[in-house]
């Protein structure tokens, strides 16, 4: 729950951050709290609190509480590890098996709090206008540009026309002459990066559905798409560039991808055993 609200405060009113606001000192106020007891707590309405729910994914209160009941009954225990192994940046003295610990729970982590932002209805959406457009580019530098490269090689072997872009001058001249029905997906995790931006920019002015992949749903990126999906990292514990972000980029990724072999299954097993039967002879065999 509280990642669900970490993740949405940029979208929420101040009536809302209200609510979020007592929420994030006292998770388990729900438990306690009926709708109307909640809102005076919050300096706020019922209907407010109603609409705050919505915005997590919550149909309403009801089963909000229900999703809070869900988290407490993790117990204490799950607490004490999580602040026992997640709660302080690695030390030079950790073994490699605190190593190993720490890593494995801040990539669970960001995977999970990516999966309970997602807008699936929005990914299906873009999976659906990937799959019939004539034409895919996919923008990204540094770390990100390897997230594109990865997704180009992926979706060209089913038959998208996909091409992968990290070098902002041949991204901007590809993005300058797309052709109609075309598709542009940016990837940053700030959201803030100059040269994605501008690709992604100019392939809307040249008439491109719009995609952007970050973090925040307030970062230029996503306010410049057509559509934006979250890469959820909740937390930082090591370098900004912590592989925990490109593993929740893959997710969503990866997830495109599926929503995209789908639309014509038949057709991608057909090309993928194709492919596969392509390479088979530079396999070693047994």
């Amino acid at each position: 729950m509280t990642e669900r609200i970490h993740a949405n405060l940029p979208l929420m009113s101040s009536a809302m951050v209200k609510i979020a606001e007592v929420l994030l000192d006292d998770p388990s106020a729900p438990l306690e709290l009926s709708i109307t007891e909640l809102a005076d707590r919050a300096g706020t309405s019922a209907a407010t609190v109603t609409r705050f729910c919505r915005q997590l994914g919550y149909p309403g209160y009801v089963q909000f509480r229900v999703g809070v009941a869900t988290d407490s009954g993790r117990g204490a225990a799950e607490d004490d590890r999580w602040r026992a192994e997640m709660s302080r940046t690695l030390d030079p003295k950790d073994s490699p098996e605190d190593v190993s610990r720490t890593l494995l729970n801040a990539h669970i982590r960001s995977l999970r709090a990516t999966a309970s932002v997602l807008d699936l209805a929005v990914c299906a959406q873009v999976a659906e206008q990937m799959a019939t457009g004539t034409h895919l580019d996919i923008y990204g530098t540094g770390g990100s540009a390897a997230m594109a490269e990865e997704m180009m090689s992926r979706l060209y072997r089913i038959g998208v026309n996909a091409h992968a872009w990290g070098d902002v001058h041949a991204g901007l001249a590809s993005a300058s002459i797309l052709p109609e029905r075309s598709v542009a997906i940016g990837i940053s995790h700030s959201g803030r990066t100059k040269e994605t931006i501008e690709m992604l920019a100019k392939a809307k002015a040249s008439g491109a559905y719009t995609v952007a992949i970050t973090s925040l749903a307030t970062a230029p990126l996503a306010q410049l798409a057509d559509a934006y999906l979250l890469a959820s990292v909740p937390d930082r514990y090591l370098h900004p560039a912590d592989l925990s972000a490109k593993h929740a980029q893959l997710f969503v990724l990866d997830l495109l991808y599926l929503l995209v072999a789908q639309h014509d299954y038949a057709d991608t097993v057909a090309r993928i055993a194709a492919s596969a039967d392509a390479v088979a002879g530079h396999r070693r065999a047994d």
